[in-house]
């Protein structure tokens, strides 16, 4: 087969990120490279460097064959980043954007987070290629991202100026210019991370139509059978997981409190975060609840399947839930707030239990402690869900016949008989 030619540009890229985002757009690169197509990415280390408070500079990244990354970095480190902010155009690296894509000749250009690396000015790069842009945030609608009004509550209606005041940002001018409607028109696809995504982008005022992707899990054989797992458990009693970054967004400062109320079981909190200090001070006094910080990927899945479930107390509307799928990678069930995507990943596997109050999060942690049958039943439900709907073989080909449905409304002969062939 002949490949396809993809360029994947982003504002931050392993090793110069910080969250999930980053790890989810690696694990598309990689897939399409083990598909047999040649990937480039373009990330801005500018970004990184601007935001990671003196963090030493990531060590050497090796790449997998296929897959070419070219990180920018410029003399003017900052002000390269609040030019892009404030104007919404490449203005100190589009010149080397320009000369990569026109080197490239690329098949097919993918735009992901291009808040500091290029904002809506970077859609009209690219040439005759196949463009799409993948919603791995809701920055497209939310000057902050994660539609949070004023850092404090879900945003329910539009009062931007003072909620990226609230957050500590600067208004950015081209949201006030009619810029992003303007670009929107070079791209040729646009793709939402969930159903409730795709419908929140509606419901904010992002008026072309999306399609919807979820991230996946590769298949590398880090899950596997909780039953067949011969390792002991990392920690001494029975316990509930949480995994992500520690912010007040992610639901813990309710759930904490409550586990005065369970005490036939611990609550393990894996992540370091802003509000790790803040979590701690509320923890103290309370026994079985047990910060480990942050947890090395090899080591994380023996955490999963040894729990009796994750815990996701999210109070924001995020995009989609990796964490979700990951659990079910490993066969253990999930326990998830009503709320965002969680409902359409938990209805789709049968995987797990969802709540709205701390006391139905209770209630579902005490069900599924005392009965091991169930416990296990929703293990195994989300085990084969993650398989059919979020590994890399699920998702991979429907990323494929997205390019190819794009292509055929372009008439771009050659990606079709790629994917054809």
């Amino acid at each position: 087969m002949s490949p396809l030619r993809v360029c994947m540009l982003t504002t931050f890229y392993p090793p110069y990120h910080f969250g999930g985002d980053a790890i989810g757009l690696q694990r598309f690169v990689h897939g399409l490279a083990n598909a047999g197509h040649e990937v480039t990415v373009i990330h801005d280390t500018d970004a990184w460097r601007m935001l990671a408070g003196g963090a030493p500079e990531p060590g050497a990244y090796d790449h997998p064959d296929g897959v070419t990354v070219h990180p920018l970095r410029s003399r003017v480190g900052k002000l390269s980043c609040l030019l892009t902010q404030q104007l919404g155009r490449p203005i100190v690296h589009g010149g080397a954007i320009r000369r990569i894509l026109d080197d490239g000749d690329f098949d097919v250009v993918n735009f992901h987070n291009v808040s500091l690396v290029g904002g809506p000015g970077l859609l009209a790069y690219g040439g005759d290629a196949i463009k799409l842009y993948m919603a791995h945030e809701h920055w497209l609608v939310c000057p902050s991202h994660v539609l949070w009004r004023h850092g404090r509550e879900l945003c329910t209606g539009r009062e931007c100026l003072r909620c990226v005041l609230n957050h500590g940002r600067p208004p950015q001018l081209w949201r006030y210019t009619g810029l992003l409607q303007r670009k929107t028109r070079h791209v040729d696809a646009f793709i939402a991370m969930s159903e409730f995504s795709a419908a929140k982008h509606r419901e904010f005022g992002f008026d072309p139509d999306m399609e919807v992707l979820p991230y996946f899990l590769p298949d590398d054989g880090r899950g596997g059978s909780r039953e067949s797992a011969a390792e002991a458990s990392p920690h001494e009693r029975p316990y509930f997981l949480f995994v992500g970054r520690l912010e007040v967004i992610k639901g813990l400062d309710a759930v904490i409190p409550a586990m005065r109320t369970h005490p036939g079981a611990d609550l393990v909190i894996a992540g370091d975060g802003n509000h790790a200090v803040a979590l701690a001070a509320l923890a103290e006094g309370i026994p079985n609840v047990r910060f480990v910080g942050n947890v090395d990927p090899e080591d994380l899945g023996r955490w999963y399947r040894n729990a009796l479930a994750l815990v996701v107390p999210s109070v924001c509307f995020e995009t989609f839930g990796i964490i979700l799928i990951e659990s079910f990678r490993h066969g253990t069930p999930v326990i998830a707030r009503r709320i965002g995507p969680f409902p359409e990943i938990v209805g789709a596997s049968d995987g797990g239990e969802l709540f709205d109050t701390i006391e139905e999060l209770v209630d579902a942690m005490r069900r599924m402690q005392d009965d091991e049958d169930r416990r296990r039943r929703m293990g195994e439900a989300g085990q084969a869900a993650w398989k059919r709907l979020w590994s890399e073989q699920a998702v991979v080909p429907r990323y494929l016949q997205i390019v190819r449905r794009a292509a055929e409304r372009r008439g771009a002969r050659r990606v079709m008989e790629v994917l054809t062939t």
